[in-house]
């Protein structure tokens, strides 16, 4: 600092020049004068007998051609979209419909695994998986993949939780870079386009968790948590439903128990926590749930709440628009066409569950999608022809180009009030 102080010092009252420098300062001028004069002599063709003034006018107008090209860049205010993880799972019969799915869902942006289950015949599986690697954009953007050694998975059993976290494991390996984990089934569907949902979440700090949740059990305390259940679905080739044994067991003390819905969007830090698991949660509490009836409906939703690393990410909602009866069933309602307002109204950006091929499905992809009969649904990123009915989607061009349609401003309506402090606030996992 006080080297500083003297330097400022000495250039705001400079010394006086010493005697014995004037004579090379004089000498030095001198020079400089002669080399000027040079510069302006030409030979007979007129070409300058030094190139000096050649090269600095050469890079002089190069320079100004070049600068007259340049434009001040445009900063952009809108942060740039984030890639969603999907897995979309189907059982006998769901192939079709896993299809249909697929295609109002899909964006090049994202990344995707669907999974035919063990008991699906290997015609449909064979299908889907012929459909998955002829697409041309599939095969463009690689960002489809299925899960060709099919799982065995047990409704309400753990062979779900692991249905789930093989995907999520798939994901994490070959996907890239993606910001949240969605798993959905055949009998889901979409109520808003993906470039509503990806310009929405595009304002959303990447480590929220979208999970329903609560530790007020009640009931599913005697018949959920005491009982022990085994999922054959572990251990054998052929689907059977869970048993019982007659023992029973006491709540746990090690953690507490949550539960919620089995529906979710999860971000991708937590899902890293719970496939690697640098802390041994993940695991203790997947062994608890292996014995646990639904545990789809307890397993993420208990390591995230006893979790201090996550427990405040998480906002207390599946994003979907369900009917139940009330109070709940084992089932919801199948949606039909008399619950289409009902399910615009919710702002969610996904519903469940429907029948395939119900018509109320062509009636979401009319009004809300704008998708055509098997096609994918249009967006930013289109940029084909629509002349004499050519699929726009068929040509991509810009995959971060997102033109959300009047579902992205039903879906703020629903993150904004989700995000209210009246809904989300720290400790919600109490």
């Amino acid at each position: 600092m006080k080297k500083l102080k003297t330097y400022y010092l000495h250039l705001r009252h400079p010394t006086t020049i010493e005697r014995k420098w004037i004579f090379p300062l004089a000498i030095g001028s001198i020079v400089s004068l002669f080399l000027l004069f040079l510069t302006t002599l030409t030979s007979p063709d007129g070409t300058p007998l030094l190139p000096i003034y050649r090269y600095y006018a050469s890079y002089s107008a190069t320079n100004a051609f070049v600068e007259s090209k340049l434009k001040p860049l445009q900063i952009s205010t809108v942060p740039p979209p984030p890639r969603l993880a999907y897995l979309i799972s189907g059982s006998a019969g769901d192939g079709k419909m896993l299809r249909r799915t697929l295609q109002a869902l899909y964006h090049p942006n994202n990344q995707y695994v669907v999974h035919l289950d063990a008991e699906s015949s290997p015609e449909e599986r064979l299908d889907l998986h012929n459909y998955v690697v002829n697409d041309p954009i599939f095969g463009e953007f690689k960002n489809v993949r299925m899960i060709t050694k099919a799982n065995l998975v047990t409704y309400r059993g753990p062979t779900m939780v692991a249905n789930t976290l093989h995907a999520a494991a798939i994901l994490l390996k070959e996907a890239g870079e993606w910001d949240w984990f969605i798993n959905l089934s055949a009998s889901d569907y979409p109520l808003v386009t993906q470039d509503d949902l990806l310009h929405t979440f595009s304002y959303l700090p990447r480590d929220l968790n979208f999970i329903d949740h609560t530790s007020k059990i009640g009931w599913k305390e005697f018949q959920r948590a005491k009982p022990i259940i085994v999922d054959p679905g572990l251990y054998a080739t052929q689907k059977a439903d869970v048993f019982w044994i007659t023992q029973r067991r006491s709540v746990p003390t090690a953690f507490k128990l949550f539960t919620g819905s089995a529906w979710m969007a999860l971000s991708r830090p937590f899902i890293d926590f719970c496939i690697w698991g640098w802390d041994n949660l993940p695991r203790t509490v997947l062994m608890y749930y292996a014995n646990f009836i639904s545990s789809p409906e307890g397993y993420f939703h208990t390591v995230i709440c006893n979790a201090q690393e996550f427990q405040n990410t998480t906002v207390n909602s599946d994003l979907h628009f369900i009917s139940w009866d009330n109070p709940p069933k084992q089932h919801p309602h199948y949606l039909m066409l008399e619950d289409m307002q009902r399910m615009v109204d919710s702002n969610a950006p996904f519903a469940r569950k429907f029948h395939r091929e119900d018509p109320v499905l062509d009636k979401i992809d009319s009004e809300l999608l704008f998708r055509g009969k098997n096609r994918l649904v249009p967006g930013g990123w289109c940029i084909g022809s629509r002349k004499n009915g050519t699929d726009p989607c068929s040509v991509a061009g810009n995959i971060t180009v997102l033109k959300p349609t009047s579902g992205a401003k039903r879906l703020e309506k629903l993150i904004a009030s989700l995000l209210s402090s009246d809904n989300f606030r720290p400790k919600q996992c109490i």
